[in-house]
């Protein structure tokens, strides 16, 4: 065992210390009273007025906080953190066409960013081409339209893509794309060995937060597992689940619950792998997880200390990991764009700044900052820019990159951090008396729990319990923003008439064979001889459009309907 805190002796004065202390503010407070009724987290969660080391007296310093790049990683999954290399800079960019989202990926790199992020439309996010009845009117307006291998040259087009690593926000879909994605760059003669970035490829955050639904669980937990095999034999760089806290938390729900389920996501896909077959260590490395930043400074760095000692332990003592790589979590950090508002827009780039630097404090790897205007529309490049500039002043200015996790030890934040781990595990604890995850999800569980939790936030806000300034407090009247970015409409009939003349130039014999391949291999059993990605890759390189290969799936797996329970 390590080395407590606290002595014995050193204990026993603390504690008749802060005894008289707790005496003396009570005095105080009946001159004064405390500002607010209760002090409390954005989640809730009870703050006292003051932390001590009698809060981690009974902790081991070893077992517990550790060192940076050791187990329990509390303190960074990496020994030397932002003092060798600092975080990827990845800005959210997708609008209108492939070109479009080109050239704001070529003014983000100009401008200092270091890792791509997509943003892909709703018809492209729900497996639909942009002809499709059911996209009328959505071409490119909350992201680029992606309908094939050639909308994918257009999106890249001039990035070396072994130099640059690439993050697309896709569920259902994410194993058409991500075959896209390979097929063109091995088209322009890069190897997929050498390639790095990110698919999401999060299907259970979707049945539980999101809802950009496809199919039903199993087959979608079955073709998340085909990329994860997949991943682990052919491109090894790449992270095949961004395991995905952020839009369970954008859906209302609270810190602890969005660290429980996006870890219960976790073990779920962990099982998944080792059910087909796959060596724990062959793959657990490769998986990548994705948090939200909310405005709560230090209860989002104690989320995202605990999320790596949590992580850490169960897949030590849960599934018996032995490579480090499998005990790290690596997660990239956006800043919270629920936390945004449209009434005074500038007070939206403090928020970002705050959270920004909540994420940096907690120790992310990658990081995405909010635009101010990102609560009307796509960001403009000004407030893009804005955004942008945000990471680098914390990085390059503010000193916060110098000193890794330079928090520990505050009593305040690692008492916090205990909190968040403790309260996860009776959440985990919970959803395993249940079955897992796919059980709790058909009960409805975590989608309630979420649902709850974000009407109790409202009730607050409405009460002013919980301030949001510009909101409920501080209210004034300020114009709009006069740079929210517009997407023109004449796009829609450009973009259709470019998918037309591709279908109607590819060969249609060698389509023909792919998609047999691909249909069988969907109709076989779970397997490496029937997994999707070898025939996906064909498919798209052969001519077939997003919405053909997800027409597939949805004629061999079936359709799921959110049932919508409240």
């Amino acid at each position: 065992m390590g080395k407590k805190v606290l002595s014995e002796s050193a204990l026993e004065r603390m504690e008749k210390e802060h005894a008289e202390w707790q005496e003396e503010y009570g005095k105080a407070l009946q001159k004064m009273p405390e500002r607010l009724g209760r002090f409390s987290t954005v989640s809730d969660l009870d703050v006292r007025p003051l932390y001590t080391p009698l809060d981690i007296a009974d902790r081991d310093f070893f077992e517990e906080i550790g060192f940076p790049g050791r187990y329990p990683y509390t303190r960074g999954t990496q020994s030397t953190m932002y003092r060798a290399r600092l975080w990827t800079m990845r800005m959210f960019a997708g609008m209108g066409t492939a070109d479009d989202t080109n050239r704001r990926f070529h003014y983000l790199i100009n401008h200092g960013e270091t890792g791509l992020s997509t943003a892909f439309d709703f018809p492209t996010l729900m497996g639909y081409d942009t002809d499709s009845s059911l996209a009328r009117g959505e071409c490119g307006k909350c992201g680029v339209a992606i309908d094939t291998i050639e909308d994918m040259q257009r999106l890249f087009a001039n990035i070396n893509l072994e130099q640059v690593t690439t993050s697309m926000t896709i569920n259902p879909p994410a194993s058409i794309i991500w075959a896209m994605y390979i097929a063109n760059a091995e088209n322009r003669g890069y190897s997929r060995k050498k390639l790095g970035g990110t698919i999401q490829n999060d299907c259970l955050k979707e049945f539980i937060a999101q809802k950009t639904l496809m199919l039903p669980p199993e087959p979608s937990l079955r073709l998340v597992t085909d990329t994860v095999e997949f991943g682990a034999r052919e491109v090894p760089r790449w992270n095949t689940v961004s395991i995905s806290g952020y839009h369970i938390r954008e859906a209302g729900s609270t810190a602890v619950q969005e660290l429980a389920f996006t870890i219960y996501d976790g073990i779920t896909y962990v099982e998944e792998g080792i059910k087909r077959g796959l060596d724990v260590d062959q793959f657990a490395g490769r998986l990548s997880f994705f948090w939200n930043s909310h405005i709560d400074f230090f209860e989002e760095i104690a989320k995202m200390r605990a999320s790596r000692r949590l992580w850490a332990r169960i897949m030590k003592d849960r599934f018996k990991a032995k490579d480090p790589r499998s005990m790290l979590m690596r997660f990239h950090t956006q800043t919270a764009g629920c936390s945004l508002t449209s009434q005074e827009p500038y007070n939206n780039v403090i928020r970002t700044t705050v959270e920004a630097l909540a994420g940096v404090l907690g120790g992310t790897q990658s990081l995405h900052t909010n635009s101010l205007d990102e609560v009307y529309m796509i960001p403009s490049e000004e407030a893009a820019l804005i955004a942008l500039r945000t990471q680098q002043v914390l990085a390059e200015e503010a000193g916060v990159a110098n000193v890794i996790d330079p928090l520990a030890g505050s009593y305040f934040v690692e008492a916090l951090t205990d909190k968040m781990e403790e309260e996860a595990n009776a959440y985990i604890r919970r959803l395993d008396d249940m079955g897992g995850m796919v059980a709790a999800i058909e009960r409805d569980f975590p989608q309630m729990e979420i649902a709850d939790a974000a009407y109790h936030f409202q009730q607050q806000v409405e009460s002013g319990e919980k301030t949001i300034i510009g909101v409920n407090k501080y209210v004034s009247e300020r114009p709009e923003l006069e740079f929210v970015l517009k997407i023109d409409d004449s796009i829609e009939r450009m973009q259709v008439e470019r998918l037309e003349a591709f279908k109607e130039k590819r060969d249609k014999v060698q389509f023909g064979k792919a998609m047999d391949e691909l249909r069988r291999r969907c109709e076989g059993p779970p397997g490496w001889d029937n997994n999707v990605m070898p025939a996906l890759v064909e498919a798209v390189r052969a001519g077939a459009t997003e919405q053909e290969c997800c027409d597939l799936y949805r004629d061999v797996f079936g359709i799921y309907t959110d049932p919508g329970t409240f």
